[in-house]
């Protein structure tokens, strides 16, 4: 069955459509969005892991790399695991309201890009959309595998450039280049966007993800995040995968 046996039985249209619809209220109602996300995210790891060990998440330790505000640590705690989350920006750590920011997790400040955890440490290391907005984002992922156990689980999941929502919120001007993306939304807004294409968006394809993944000797699972099961096949297709996965998943379990 693989380690996305489990999860791939949830992989529904219908979850597609309804992670899509939720995707509406991004930005006028961030806690609506993100709340389900991290909860359909939740989910999604537990099921990898429970594929991989056969258990649940309870007593686990899991480590967020850019965990942000807290949507993320409340739907860890709500399914058993100690909760460590890693956030470079303090504004980001308390951007929740305080009924979601509270949570029994810990927040560390720090780059995900040098973590300051021994290595083997952890038990399941998640990054959730964080590598393209990392100038170095193999590093960030080789930071991940070095503190996570042997045997344990590195899910790294990041938005691909080309596809529809690599512009985030430039919208589908990327595909003119990021540069002149960037200078678009200043001139109509006023004010660089919040993912500034250069200095906190970076155009990061699908080709690297699963050639760093290979190069590791430690992945065990590639897919399409937010696609149905049925069309999981698009990963392996060279150029179409970069248009056609909007978020890849990269799983990797050390040895």
């Amino acid at each position: 069955m693989g380690v996305t046996g489990i999860f791939a039985r949830r992989a529904t249209l219908r979850r597609s459509v309804r992670l899509l619809s939720e995707f509406r209220f991004e930005q006028t109602d961030p806690a609506r969005f993100y709340g389900a996300l991290a909860v359909d995210t939740a989910g999604m790891v537990e099921d990898l892991w429970r594929a991989a060990t056969g258990a649940d998440l309870s007593g686990r330790t899991l480590l967020d790399v850019g965990g942000g505000p807290g949507y993320f640590a409340a739907a860890f705690d709500a399914a058993g695991a100690r909760y460590v989350g890693v956030e470079p920006d303090p504004s980001e750590s308390h951007a929740a309201e305080p009924v979601v920011a509270r949570h029994s997790g810990a927040v560390v400040r720090a780059s995900g890009m040098a973590l300051p955890f021994a290595d083997d440490s952890v038990d399941i290391c998640l990054s959730s959309n964080v590598a393209e907005h990392v100038p170095r984002p193999w590093q960030l992922g080789n930071e991940m595998l070095r503190v996570t156990r042997p045997g344990g689980l590195v899910v790294l999941s990041y938005t691909v450039w080309l596809g529809p929502f690599g512009g985030h919120e430039m919208g589908l001007t990327h595909y003119l280049g990021g540069t002149r993306a960037a200078a678009m939304y200043a001139r109509r807004h006023g004010h660089p966007a919040k993912n500034d294409y250069g200095s906190s968006l970076f155009a990061v394809s699908a080709a690297a993800g699963l050639e760093w993944a290979a190069s590791t000797g430690a992945a065990v699972a590639t897919f399409p995040r937010y696609h149905p099961r049925w069309a999981w096949w698009l990963t392996s297709v060279p150029v179409l995968r970069e248009f056609a996965v909007s978020n890849l998943v990269l799983v990797l379990s050390p040895q």
